[in-house]
């Protein structure tokens, strides 16, 4: 078994491929509109879907506004020089919500950035 994909209901679907593609360097795999069900699904990722984890960001037209909820934490993203990732991810437009530095009661480097949707994405200092 593997992990295959994580699923998010988004507001707008160019909004949020243009912060998942242009802003953390995802590729767009694939995208399909499902007219009899009035929603498209695209899925986003670092890699192959084969061997890689990847994201399904899922557009139900019409549907502008979703309640994020408190159970739901963020998605992580492994990275070689945080730092410079949070300063590229500014210069793209991205808004960077926890500058890099140690995480509480811990020593793992880390950092948040938050999609057009509210979501966060954890960015964590690789070890090397």
């Amino acid at each position: 078994m593997r992990l295959l994909h994580t699923m998010l209901r988004v507001k707008n679907l160019e909004e949020s491929l243009h912060f998942y593609c242009d802003i953390l360097g995802m590729k767009l795999l694939r995208k399909k509109d499902y007219p009899g069900g009035e929603f498209t699904l695209a899925f986003v990722g670092y890699g192959d879907e084969k061997a890689n984890t990847v994201l399904e960001l899922t557009y139900n037209w019409g549907k502008d506004q979703y309640d994020l909820g408190d159970a739901y934490g963020h998605i992580a993203i492994g990275v070689e020089d945080i730092y410079q990732t949070c300063t590229q991810i500014s210069d793209r437009g991205g808004k960077v919500v926890r500058q890099p530095g140690p995480m509480q009661h811990g020593s793992t480097v880390i950092a948040f950035v938050e999609d057009p949707n509210g979501y966060k994405v954890e960015l964590i200092q690789l070890q090397t």
